[in-house]
């Protein structure tokens, strides 16, 4: 069955290789007929969708599907969250590279979202004409069409500008929605977002019709399009869009205990979880993998000897009475004075660190003031399943919507079930306005830090980072401390790669 599972992938073009960027060969439309034959080989095809979202890319190490974006993209560069003393890579850090069109950096997403795109489309085109129950083939449709307007938001979340900047008047991104593979213009960033809306609508109403539902939480399934809807429609500023499918996503769904959320929360499935990200210890990336790069007992170097931390600005805004401070290594006055300008510790925090949390370092690890230890592998060298949205996402979410459609009393609500449970000294905000949008914004920054959301929420917030240094009251190296503006970097937009401008004349 595994041996079939990535046959699936190579027939459908998952492949690690740049230079087929899109495969027209008429043997590859041939394979695919034949993979798509019943829904029993479809089914595995969407299997396949699933384990890309964990597989190395590009032979470049580092570059594991989903996780790359989380880190590379939505964490490392954002506000909140510091790679200590790792220096050989600030500009990735510091977003030097939106204006880049050959960086791998700018490539990567593009490459792997419409590789997403283009097996999804295969299952789309191919599975009416399949060999299997109607159920089946409506669920699995749906499913496809989820991962396809995934990938699309993606996209849009990267590669176009802030909705407040335009209101959809600019360019969105090419919407590759059947097999075809000629050149195609960009469509406008409202279209864009308009043809999200419409698979996701599709997709809502075929799991419906079908009647199945979902077995693992790695599988696109009701839920994680309702997920999908209400981050998108964040995104675009649709508030009331994003209000109700929030709603709608929690449903089936709890927020952890405080023991799970402390103790392994981010690399075990939960209820919490709406979707995640499903790696297998016999099928592990080892190196390349999400935990390599984060992992707080991850035996790579990149995580021993460079530790992610969190900001000192932020955890210091956080009560002392949130038991969620456990997962820091926050140091006190005396201990922090200790530390050299990087953070790192050799005296009483590190043993502090390697007393209180034993099961979070790695032998050879380096101890630096603010480290985490939230994500944690699940086996070595960095392995384990990780969550791509939460059911406090889906609350602040909410909150943040309500808010725009002056909910206050709502949103005060939903930020106080996503915090009472885990702070027992927590009472109902009764904040208002601006004061209470930026409670919201507070704890959604720190819920759902390392999770890949901080430079997406700054992006659409229009909101400076402003990383300082221990002298200015920050946690940050000084290679690290910088100030980015909401208009710097292309406004914080990625420059479309060439491999696309090359194969497409149709877009410049």
């Amino acid at each position: 069955m595994r041996k079939y599972l990535y046959i699936c992938i190579a027939a459908l073009g998952l492949s690690a290789c740049s230079s087929d960027y899109l495969d027209t060969t008429p043997e590859a439309q041939k394979d695919k007929e034949k993979v798509l034959g019943t829904t029993e080989n479809i089914e595995l095809a969407v299997n396949g969708l699933c384990k890309a979202m964990s597989s190395q890319y590009l032979s470049t190490q580092g570059l594991n599907g989903e996780g790359t974006i989380l880190n590379w993209y939505g964490t490392f560069n954002g506000n909140d969250a510091q790679k200590c003393a790792n220096t050989g890579w600030a500009n990735v850090w510091n977003n030097n590279y939106h204006l880049r069109p050959t960086s791998t950096y700018t490539v990567y997403p593009w490459f792997y979202y419409y590789k997403l795109v283009s097996n999804a489309n295969a299952i789309i085109c191919h599975v009416d004409d399949a060999e299997g129950t109607e159920a089946d083939k409506a669920f699995l449709k749906a499913q496809a069409l989820t991962f396809r307007a995934y990938s699309f938001f993606r996209l849009a979340q990267l590669y176009t500008y802030r909705w407040s900047d335009y209101q959809g008047d600019t360019d969105g991104i090419v919407l590759r929605i059947d097999e075809s593979l000629g050149a195609q213009k960009l469509a406008t960033q409202a279209e864009t977002y308009a043809q999200i809306y419409k698979d996701l609508d599709e997709a809502i109403a075929l799991y419906k019709k079908s009647g199945v539902e979902r077995e693992k939480f790695y599988q696109p399934g009701l839920d994680v399009a309702y997920a999908i809807y209400a981050k998108a429609a964040l995104n675009r500023e649709d508030w009331q869009t994003a209000a109700t499918y929030a709603a709608l996503a929690r449903e089936g769904h709890a927020q952890m205990t405080l023991d799970d959320y402390i103790n392994g929360g981010f690399h075990s499935a939960n209820d919490e979880w709406i979707w995640g990200v499903y790696e297998d210890e016999l099928q592990n990336l080892n190196y390349y993998s999400f935990f390599a790069y984060i992992g707080c007992n991850s035996s790579t170097t990149n995580c021993c000897k460079y530790p992610v931390a969190i900001s000192k600005e932020l955890i210091d805004q956080i009560p002392e009475t949130d038991k969620r401070r456990y997962l820091y290594l926050v140091p006190t006055d005396a201990e922090y004075a200790e530390c050299n300008a990087a953070g790192r510790s050799q005296k009483s925090l590190y043993n502090r660190a390697r007393k209180d949390y034993p099961d979070c370092l790695y032998s050879e690890s380096h101890v630096y003031a603010y480290m985490q230890f939230k994500f944690m592998v699940a086996f070595y060298p960095g392995g384990g399943s990780f969550p791509l949205i939460r059911y406090a996402e889906m609350l602040y979410t909410e909150a943040e919507a309500d808010c725009h459609l002056n909910k206050e009393a709502e949103a005060q609500e939903l930020l106080y079930e996503a915090v009472a449970q885990y702070d027992d000294a927590y009472t109902k905000s009764t904040k208002t306005g601006d004061e209470l949008m930026d409670e919201i914004k507070l704890y959604r920054r720190f819920d759902l830090w390392g999770e890949g959301n901080d430079w997406f929420d700054y992006k659409r917030w229009g909101d400076s980072i402003v990383r300082k240094t221990n002298a200015q009251g920050g946690s940050f190296k000084s290679d690290f401390a910088v100030t980015i503006n909401p208009e710097d970097g292309n406004a914080w937009t990625w420059v479309i790669p060439q491999k696309e401008t090359d194969y497409n004349e149709l877009v410049d």
